[in-house]
């Protein structure tokens, strides 16, 4: 059985962050978020569809998501090559894999509640 990886996660760590955004371009955009509209992202493990991250950045992509192991890891398909990322559990650590191109960051979370 995958884990659960449901809670809620204070931001820790970062490594990369910097190369890895300019691995996606630097065009730029800059939104107001307010509590009136959220990004919601819905799918059936392991069946590819088209993702349209208008609100998000403005692109789509094919995507797939699946469990390997006790890692929740998406392919993105798209304007850029080897992009996606996974999730996984060490302990009260959550930690986010973020590729695109040849370069990687990695975030860590830690669970709250």
């Amino acid at each position: 059985m995958p884990p659960n990886l449901t809670g809620y996660y204070r931001f820790v760590s970062q490594d990369n962050m910097d190369n890895y955004l300019r691995a996606l371009g630097n065009h730029m955009t800059i939104r107001t978020i307010t509590s009136l509209r959220n990004y919601v992202m819905d799918f059936d493990l392991g069946i590819e569809f088209e993702e349209d991250l208008g609100p998000v950045d403005g692109r789509k992509c094919q995507t797939t998501v699946s469990w390997e192991e006790d890692q929740l890891v998406c392919e993105q398909r798209g304007e850029k090559r080897n992009r996606g990322w996974r999730h996984w559990l060490e302990g009260d650590l959550l930690h986010l894999r973020m590729t695109a191109e040849d370069e990687v960051c990695v975030q860590i979370f830690q669970k709250v509640k």
